[in-house]
């Protein structure tokens, strides 16, 4: 039995909501360890069915197939107590947010756990969808490597905040969980990039062409490598700012424009370091790739970056103006507009190089034999 594509999708992350239920009544019976275990049997038993109800048993053969049900499951756990934290639910989640550090829960951990339960929980879906329908292996690799990008970087910034800002001295035994997560994490990288890309119908004669044509003759190739000029030098001062820069304009720029750089908890001064040390890099790559051609790289690597800074910005926009965020390190009223334009087309710029990558991929292909070009020019 296999339930359908639509229903199938919804399964996993749906069940998160009478398995987290269940987790806090299951504290009551601590002193009935019986019922505890039976309890706990039931629940694995329910979470394997749902994996073969989702994919049936072929598609339980595939283990990458396999990996998204469980982060999609993961996903709406994730939801669940970003809602719960934020007050919109009660009673689901109450032994997590009771008893796993950090208290209180910092608003950065809320917006990340609102995407993770939102847009990768989408993703997900439909990369379970692309597994069970057969889809076309452009969409399902394309997603995969957005999905696995966005992942990557929340639990990067998420890790490395929490044992060097002001949460630190919580930190118990539960935060070694985190290391199954990450090399599932790995692991799926590393069978996305393994699959074939899909096959282009582009000549030989059409690839070379492409690659022929200087920068000038590339208006939007140009107009890009402008916008990422412009986001590597955004890139590097903020990494100045955060590094305790002197200079009156990084002064300025942290208290006056985003104080929110400043707050303990140390996951923007993560984030910022992590965007100048390996994002300016990249940035420069990306600018090597659009002017020289024959960067094959460019249309993967794109894609991860982008679902990395998509959920870098949108964690950094919303824990700066969210309510729990201490007022001294929230966006000032007068600077908010100035402050929003900016993030926002940080975020844009790597969205709009995947597009230039995947609409016109001609210029990134490898170039094509000089002889196999005379030989088609000779026919």
């Amino acid at each position: 039995m296999q339930l359908p594509a639509g229903p199938g999708a919804l399964a996993a992350p749906l069940l998160s909501i009478p398995v987290a239920f269940g987790i806090t009544g299951a504290t009551a019976l601590a002193d009935n360890p019986p019922l505890l275990v039976l309890t706990v049997t039931l629940v694995l038993l329910g979470l394997f069915s749902v994996i073969l109800l989702v994919g049936g048993v072929s598609h339980f053969q595939d283990p990458l197939f396999c990996v998204f049900v469980v982060f999609s499951f993961v996903s709406g756990v994730d939801l669940i107590i970003a809602l719960e934290e934020d007050g919109f639910i009660s009673g689901f989640m109450e032994l997590y947010v009771r008893e796993v550090p950090p208290h209180p829960t910092p608003p950065w951990a809320l917006l990340v756990w609102g995407w993770m339960g939102s847009i990768p929980n989408s993703m997900g879906k439909e990369l379970r969808g692309a597994c069970s329908r057969c889809l076309c292996r452009k969409n399902y690799r394309n997603l995969g490597l957005f999905w696995l990008g966005s992942l990557l970087m929340s639990v990067v910034v998420f890790l490395l905040g929490n044992m060097i800002g002001k949460y630190s001295s919580e930190l118990s035994l539960s935060f070694l969980l985190n290391l199954p997560y990450i090399l599932l994490l790995l692991w799926a990288g590393a069978r996305l990039f393994q699959q074939p890309r899909e096959p282009l119908l582009l000549s030989p004669e059409k690839v070379a062409e492409e690659q022929r044509k200087p920068l000038y003759r590339r208006p939007q190739d140009a107009a890009l490598v402008l916008v990422l000029l412009l986001m590597a030098s955004f890139t590097f001062f903020r990494g100045m700012v955060v590094l305790d820069c002197p200079a009156d304009s990084c002064f300025e720029y942290i208290y006056q424009h985003e104080p929110y750089l400043r707050d303990p908890v140390a996951y923007p001064k993560v984030q910022m370091l992590i965007y100048m040390f390996y994002a300016l890099p990249f940035f420069l790559l990306c600018i090597y790739g659009l002017v020289l051609p024959g960067c094959s790289w460019l249309p993967d690597w794109s894609l991860v970056f982008a679902g990395a800074v998509a959920q870098a910005q949108f964690s950094h926009l919303g824990s700066s103006l969210h309510a729990r965020t201490p007022f001294p390190y929230q966006t000032p009223d007068d600077v908010l507009w100035s402050f929003l334009l900016s993030n926002i087309l940080y975020a844009l710029g790597p969205q709009l190089l995947v597009l230039r990558c995947l609409r016109c991929p001609a210029f990134f292909l490898p170039p094509a034999p000089a002889g196999l070009l005379r030989a088609k020019k000779h026919q």
